[in-house]
């Protein structure tokens, strides 16, 4: 399977946004990639109360284009993340994978909230959106694929029951910041390709967005094996890979690490409270 990761340096200027991700959509559907992602809030990237503001339904324009895309080039397509109205006033960080025909295959709001203080920058995402609760994969052609956004990156145990759920496919549509990216992007990219022996794709936003982002691009496509078969340079762009899942199986076959997996070992600890 080819497929293909999409970088844009999106802004809060919604229409050149679609109108970027459109281009390299279709740009990377030309050069034969049947799965095509697109990267973290690619339709609108900017301050929490702006983001609010310019939450979609999931009937809205934005998700509306990527369907018709999707459909026009015959291609499956990761629609990265985008803001979903939600309730209290908050929004959901969602990302939907749409099919070939222009159906909703998976939808996944983001379950981990971005709450750090990093490059003396204070990030609060719960301020102005809910965490989802539900993990997501879905069929796609003979394989399946992991849903994820971004901080998600940060939670193995995630990615392991996406594994144990069949998934061969991870996808994570990101807006890496420049400080985190720069030391952590590749390592964790490679780590949760390499524990759960499934292929990475990473498509991430670049460049700078107000009021205070910046993104640290290098979006990657990553086997099994952890070798990064893919890396965009520091610009809008599209990378893309071709994906042999035959390696995948003989990587699973000579280190069967998920077959040698002991999870009643290491099952989550029950708190107790002490009584004196």
């Amino acid at each position: 399977m080819r497929v293909a990761a999409v970088q844009l340096n999106s802004t809060g200027e919604k229409a050149r946004n679609l109108e970027a991700a459109e281009r390299l959509v279709r740009a990377a559907a030309a050069a034969g990639a049947e799965l095509v992602a697109l990267p973290e809030k690619w339709n609108l990237l900017a301050a929490g109360e702006e983001l609010v503001a310019g939450a979609e339904t999931l009937d809205g324009p934005s998700l509306s284009a990527a369907r018709a895309w999707a459909r026009d080039l015959g291609i499956h397509l990761l629609a990265g993340s985008v803001a979903e109205q939600g309730p209290e006033g908050k929004a959901f960080n969602t990302s939907v994978l749409v099919g070939p025909g222009g159906e909703d295959l998976a939808l996944y709001r983001k379950i981990h909230m971005f709450d750090v203080d990093v490059g003396g920058i204070s990030y609060r995402e719960s301020d102005n959106e809910k965490p989802g609760e539900e993990i997501a994969t879905a069929p796609l052609a003979d394989t399946i694929v992991g849903l994820s956004v971004c901080y998600d990156l940060r939670f193995p145990e995630l990615f392991r029951i996406l594994a144990v759920r069949g998934a061969r496919i991870l996808t994570i549509p990101s807006a890496f910041t420049l400080t985190t990216g720069r030391d952590h992007w590749e390592v964790l990219l490679r780590a949760r390709a390499i524990e759960n022996q499934a292929f990475v794709l990473a498509p991430n936003q670049v460049g700078e967005a107000p009021p205070h982002f910046s993104s640290s691009g290098r979006s990657m496509i990553v086997d099994p094996w952890g070798v990064v078969l893919a890396t965009a340079p520091d610009e809008e762009c599209f990378v893309a890979a071709e994906l042999d899942f035959a390696v995948q199986e003989r990587v699973r076959e000579s280190l069967p690490s998920l077959a040698n997996r002991r999870p009643q070992a290491y099952a989550w600890p029950q708190l107790t409270e002490a009584r004196v």
